[in-house]
């Protein structure tokens, strides 16, 4: 995790005008991914799903992603 540079942006485009949290730039097996992805929706208490290698994250949850990833040992994460 540590060596992994995470990119947290906030998206609102192609989505009938609701707002999404998106985490990309994973490098790992797709399973790790379902795992992170899971985790995350947890933490957030919210729905959200696993496409093209991206995890997506309904609402505006940055800060607390950003958070939950830096605990969880991933230092290169940026807003």
């Amino acid at each position: 995790p540590a060596d992994q540079a995470l990119r947290i942006i906030l998206e609102t485009k192609h989505r009938a005008g609701k707002t999404v949290t998106i985490v990309y730039g994973f490098e790992g097996s797709e399973e790790a991914l379902n795992e992170l992805s899971k985790a995350l929706k947890n933490h957030c208490g919210t729905g959200g799903s696993v496409k093209e290698g991206e995890i997506i994250i309904q609402g505006d949850h940055r800060q607390k992603i950003f958070q939950y990833l830096k605990q969880k040992g991933y230092q290169k994460t940026k807003l």
